[in-house]
């Protein structure tokens, strides 16, 4: 909850999008955002706590594998490799 409070990405969406749903005539504008603001880093914790949770459970299958994570690993360097290699070949445009 401190990493998703304190990301800056996180201050410059508050700052863009929540300000459309605070309705001023509604009153109560700072309380508004607090709620809204609470909400979205309420949100956000829930879905990493899942995303975490979940990586734990693959982890431990992928452990009792090690040829899985060897597939994996030289899966993700050939990955690498290819990007980079379309970098290196990707055409500037000309100007």
């Amino acid at each position: 909850m401190l990493v998703e409070a304190l990301n800056p990405k996180t201050a410059a969406f508050f700052l863009a999008f929540v300000p459309q749903f605070v309705d001023p005539a509604a009153g109560g504008v700072a309380l508004q955002f607090a709620l809204l603001g609470l909400l979205s880093v309420l949100l956000n914790t829930l879905a990493d706590l899942a995303i975490a949770c979940l990586a734990g459970r693959v982890r431990q299958g992928a452990a009792a594998r090690p040829a899985l994570i060897r597939r994996l690993r030289e899966a993700s360097g050939a990955a690498m490799v290819a990007l980079g290699l379309g970098l290196a070949l990707a055409r500037r445009p000309a100007g």
